[in-house]
């Protein structure tokens, strides 16, 4: 893969990465900070060690207070499951702890965070509250096909969302033969549909882009776009 597309890549809601560098562990663009508690221990990987977690829109990160190359980000995609229960922690003994069992790479991980201060279930209420509001947002951030994306051959829009254009006889090239349709230009994403069949859909984020250019095509002057898993969509 090319660096630069390498370098741009949203990965942090993605992957589950072990003592990255600092840079890795700077808010990316559109990252945001949502809450960070400076009392927790991670009871799985490091008990013993008082270190600092950060919430943030797309991630969980967490660092030794001592060694801040000891650290953990743990993006929300790869979350299979979040509970609460009893864990051994060398510095509180006893005590409930947040869960969080994850999938990356077909490669399951565990974590077990104890917050150090008692009495607060500060640690428990951020992580769950970012990662429900996480899933019930994944069609602005998500490539989608073949979605629930068209009501009564309308455009069914996300919250906030704004339809700037929509072009009747745009054609699908992304087959051998190509596929008519209506096109939506909106300030979120991109979406498609065709007109015989309105559930052959895509729905494509701009934040999915890594590259849009102008292509000559069999059919004439075509819009083509790669998105982050290096798929092509051509129109």
């Amino acid at each position: 893969m090319d660096s630069a597309l390498e370098t741009d890549r949203l990965w942090e809601d993605r992957d589950v990465r072990f003592d990255v560098p600092l840079s890795q562990m700077k808010m990316r663009p559109g990252e945001r900070l949502i809450d960070h508690l400076d009392s927790i221990e991670d009871t799985k990987g490091n008990n013993g060690e008082r270190g600092r977690l950060m919430v943030t829109n797309l991630r969980i990160i967490w660092h030794s207070k001592t060694l801040p190359r000891i650290n953990l980000s743990v993006g929300f995609n790869s979350v299979i499951n979040i509970s609460t229960r009893s864990a051994e922690s060398k510095l509180r003994g006893s005590t409930e702890a947040l869960y969080i069992l994850t999938r990356c790479n077909n490669t399951r991980f565990e974590f077990i965070f104890t917050n150090l201060v008692p009495d607060t279930p500060r640690l428990f209420t951020s992580v769950l509250a970012v990662q429900r509001a996480y899933e019930t947002t994944k069609m602005y951030r998500d490539l989608k096909l073949r979605g629930a994306l068209i009501a009564n051959k309308t455009l069914r829009l996300l919250p906030l969302e704004e339809v700037y254009d929509k072009v009747n006889g745009v054609w699908n090239l992304s087959s051998d033969q190509g596929n008519l349709g209506t096109f939506y230009i909106t300030n979120v994403r991109l979406v498609w549909h065709a007109e015989i069949n309105e559930t052959f859909n895509v729905s494509i984020p701009y934040i999915q882009m890594r590259a849009v250019k102008i292509r000559d095509s069999k059919f004439g002057t075509a819009l083509w776009s790669r998105v982050s898993k290096m798929q092509e969509a051509t129109f």
